[in-house]
């Protein structure tokens, strides 16, 4: 009975002894976590960029880096400089479904600011009904893009705005025709005075028109922004190691960075879908350069969370997925990375950029908080009365 009694009080003993390790092993372990999100919030809140941790860059990247900040005042170019007078006129135009040959579609049936500047669809529709081949990219920030739509066939926002009204799967309209729709309405004389010093409307003062309305959909400072200015508590340490895993491990700061959050390049992240229903040859059929094919911009990713589904095909439906599929390096499969077009032979050359992170669960969730935080409080925009 001793002897037992005896093994017992050990086994006790040494019960307690292991818990007591355990114990001061995980609080041990907790208290070095929290002192390293301290250190990490104290940097990264602090205002000076140049305390943050250095960045993990590929070596493709540098020639395009810009660290990530808030986004600079609006560009307008020299030939079409900001007036308010030509805005109230571009943002008429833009709600006008006059421009379309059907006088039913205009450039916020795709673009809608309840949706994010977008339509919320993996394509949108068009004249007739007819469906697109991509999807609708947000116009939001779209006065930071270098180059305009997936492929980059219009290099200025002048040049772009013209291309869906002529475009036979969506407005339907040649541009000359709308131009002319649009001078014979009698309210919009006032408005081209005013923008443009007389009355005379041409399709070259409609695109600068829209440009220059586009141009001022901004977005709002949002959490983000307050996060790096010095609000240090407006994070969760959810979103704080997000921020940090965007720089380092999971190396999303290679492709998006900048105040824009895009290196304004193209990149073949493997979903052309070569030789395959849906294939997308990207950049390609623009600049008839082979090692184009497969390319598509590097969207900004400010109000990433509200301009789903992502990607050009609009194939990602969460941004869960999004993560998920840059964690695993985008396998893409053998069988789909060539094809034949117009007889040239053509193969997809994933960047070397998208490579397998093995990101766990926790970091995933953590870098999705952190994109959220990239979205700002959307702000109430007025459908204008249109000219009669």
């Amino acid at each position: 009975m001793k002897n037992a009694l005896s093994w017992i009080l050990v086994l006790f003993l040494v019960a307690s002894l292991l818990h007591n390790c355990l114990n001061n092993t995980v609080q041990k372990e907790i208290s070095q976590k929290n002192a390293f999100m301290d250190h990490l919030r104290k940097l990264y809140s602090s205002g000076d960029v140049s305390q943050w941790p250095k960045p993990v860059l590929d070596p493709e990247s540098l020639s395009s880096f810009a660290e990530i900040g808030h986004l600079p005042e609006t560009p307008f170019p020299e030939d079409n400089p900001y007036s308010p007078e030509k805005e109230l006129l571009g943002k008429a135009l833009f709600f006008d479904p006059r421009l379309s040959r059907s006088n039913q579609i205009a450039c916020a049936s795709c673009h809608d600011p309840e949706l994010g500047w977008c339509d919320n669809r993996t394509f949108s529709f068009g004249h007739d009904r007819q469906s697109g081949t991509r999807n609708a990219m947000s116009i939001l920030n779209v006065a930071y893009a270098r180059s305009l739509f997936w492929d980059g066939r219009a290099g200025t926002l002048e040049k772009q705005s013209q291309m869906p009204i002529e475009d036979e799967k969506e407005m339907g309209e040649h541009i000359d025709i709308a131009a002319g729709k649009i001078s014979k309405i009698k309210g919009y004389e006032v408005l081209f005075e005013k923008a443009f010093g007389d009355k005379s409307v041409t399709k070259d003062r409609i695109s600068k028109a829209i440009a220059t309305f586009e141009r001022t959909v901004k977005s709002a400072p949002g959490k983000f922004d307050l996060f790096i200015d010095g609000k240090a508590d407006a994070y969760t340490n959810d979103e704080l190691m997000g921020l940090h895993l965007f720089r380092t491990k999971a190396q999303c700061i290679n492709c998006h960075n900048s105040g824009y959050f895009s290196s304004n390049r193209f990149e073949n992240i493997g979903t052309s879908l070569m030789g395959e229903k849906g294939e997308d040859l990207g950049r390609y059929p623009v600049t008839k350069n082979p090692e184009d094919a497969g390319k598509f911009r590097v969207p900004g990713l400010r109000e990433v969370s509200r301009t789903g589904p992502w990607f050009h095909n609009g194939s990602m439906k969460t941004l869960t997925e999004v993560i998920r599929f840059y964690s695993m390096g985008n396998p893409e499969h053998t069988l789909k990375r060539a094809t034949v077009h117009e007889g040239t032979a053509l193969q997809s050359q994933k960047s070397g950029m998208v490579r397998m992170l093995e990101l766990s669960d926790e970091e995933i969730f953590q870098l999705e908080a952190f994109l959220r935080t990239l979205s700002s409080a959307p702000g109430t925009v007025t459908v204008p009365e249109l000219p009669k």
